[in-house]
């Protein structure tokens, strides 16, 4: 049996196995859930055909590609993110198959984050969350550290958002249009600093990274310039902090009937665990409680990943199928589990 704790009312079981490290997740609108695995560059296709809550139709769509990442599923293509462009593809449903690449558009090589993911607004514009090379420095090159924003097309794009050190996963918020990002600070700075975040991304904004981290707080050990006006001043702050290197990757807002009816629209994170903490952080799902374009509050919903200092699975991302059931990810063990609420 599995090590999981979760809230009354929820059961957890293994859909997919033996899938390298298993990231983002997507389903096409014929219910068929894509996964990237990003260091075996693979795009793979999963189907439970006998509907008895574990996949039996497995197969490689794509295999040869550099890091790919973030999934996104409109009209009949999938958006594929690598490390250096952005490509769609036709969905074949009956044949399952992924054909006419086009890339949309390049990118420069990650260097230090490497993972891209993309998320359509409502009107079509697709969203692009780029991580910074470094852990923390000024960048060469803008568009590193930033959110983009395109047309469908990939004709034209720009950057969105700026200062966001490493967004690995974005998500849209249905009821407000909204942007939603998670945020990974930077390391080195003690097992309590800095916060990670939860951030609305809006057009124009700067979110402070490099030389500012939380809530306006100028990073004085990257950046030792003395400034006559507070360099923080004019940055965003995150609508929620998370305890530092938690490394909040996926993040879905809940509309499931098997959710409780006082959790439609909150959010639930995945946070994958720290990596530079003297006693390990994060390892779990959480569940925030969201009102408009606040968080109120923080709750833990899927624990057990950590035993000891011994993680046997990190979460990664988060998805809920037309069901209502939720997927979650991992890339340490190559599971993908499946969460449904008992009634």
């Amino acid at each position: 049996s599995l090590p999981f704790s979760l809230p009354t009312g929820f059961s957890i079981g293994i859909f997919a196995k033996k899938l390298n490290g298993a990231r983002d997740l997507e389903f096409a609108s014929d219910g068929t859930l894509f996964v990237s695995l990003t260091s075996p560059g693979k795009i793979v296709a999963l189907a439970d055909t006998k509907n008895n809550g574990t996949a039996d139709k497995i197969k490689d769509l794509i295999t040869g590609l550099k890091n790919p990442h973030g999934l996104a599923f409109r009209d009949g293509k999938l958006y594929v993110a690598e490390e250096k462009g952005v490509s769609s593809y036709d969905w074949d449903e009956k044949n399952w198959t992924l054909t006419n690449k086009k890339l949309l558009f390049s990118l420069h090589s990650g260097g230090r984050h490497f993972t891209r993911t993309l998320v359509f607004d409502k009107s079509g514009k697709l969203y692009i969350s780029i991580g910074s090379t470094c852990d923390v420095c000024f960048e060469k090159n803008p568009m590193n550290g930033s959110i983009l924003i395109s047309d469908p097309a990939g004709s034209t794009p720009r950057i969105f958002a700026k200062g966001l050190r490493n967004s690995v996963f974005i998500t849209l918020n249905q009821k407000t249009d909204e942007i939603w990002a998670t945020e990974m600070g930077r390391d080195w700075l003690g097992d309590d600093a800095p916060p990670d975040e939860v951030n609305i991304a809006r057009d124009g904004k700067d979110y402070g990274w490099p030389i500012c981290y939380g809530d306006k707080i100028h990073d004085t050990n990257f950046d030792s310039r003395v400034y006559v006006r507070d360099p923080c001043e004019a940055s965003q702050s995150p609508i929620f902090e998370i305890p530092a290197h938690s490394a909040p990757l996926g993040l879905t807002f809940i509309d499931s009937k098997q959710f409780p009816s006082n959790w439609q629209g909150d959010l639930l994170v995945a946070y994958h665990g720290s990596w530079n903490r003297s006693v390990p952080s994060g390892y779990k799902v959480v569940h925030m409680k969201v009102k408009d374009s606040q968080i109120l509050s923080e709750e833990d919903f899927l624990t057990g990943f950590l035993h000891g200092n011994q993680a046997f699975a990190r979460p990664v991302d988060l998805v809920f199928d037309k069901a209502g059931s939720l997927y979650v990810s991992d890339d340490k063990a190559g599971y993908i589990f499946k969460i449904i609420g008992v009634k």
